[in-house]
């Protein structure tokens, strides 16, 4: 456990791995729900806090794969806007200048899709170190060039240094 990655749960740029939760808890002996409320718990209070913490993760969750929807409805509309352009210009007969307006105007919708496809599904969730298992949003240069799979993007943890293929996850 670094110094770093305390930090970054402070400011709500990461979350520690589930399976640290119970060791870390009782190293600081504090309750789960007091770890994620950042905040003494009265018994009065616990089983309120502990509802409002399952709220808050579930919320995140469903934010995250509203997103996730998001971006791929942003794609499969840029191809729907776009590909219409493309025919257009080569089966209808028109002036040459008139073709290079509508590729070009194809052209910007399939930029302008990509980067909102890429601005959601950045945003949504975070990506898991596979070495330290710390959470993280990547900065968008490092989301764009990073070679990527499906489910997994070849990325530097900013907590422990690796640049390895991290998991995409739902919660931050």
């Amino acid at each position: 456990m670094t110094r770093q990655a305390v930090s970054k749960w402070e400011n709500g740029n990461g979350f520690p791995e589930v399976s640290l939760l119970l060791p870390l808890c009782n190293e600081l002996e504090i309750t789960v729900n007091e770890l994620l409320s950042g905040e003494r718990v009265s018994e009065e209070d616990y089983l309120k806090k502990a509802e409002e913490n399952m709220v808050n993760l579930v919320r995140e969750a469903q934010e995250s794969k509203k997103k996730i929807i998001l971006s791929a409805m942003a794609a499969g509309l840029t191809i729907i806007a776009a590909v219409p352009l493309f025919l257009l210009s080569g089966m209808l007969a028109m002036e040459n200048w008139m073709r290079i307006l509508l590729i070009i105007i194809g052209l910007v919708v399939i930029c302008g899709g990509i980067v909102i496809a890429c601005i959601l599904d950045r945003d949504a969730g975070a990506y898991e170190c596979p070495d330290c298992k710390n959470r993280f949003v990547p900065d968008m240069k490092s989301y764009i060039m990073g070679p990527h799979t499906i489910t997994k993007r070849k990325l530097v943890c900013p907590n422990c240094g690796a640049y390895k293929y991290c998991k995409k996850v739902l919660t931050k």
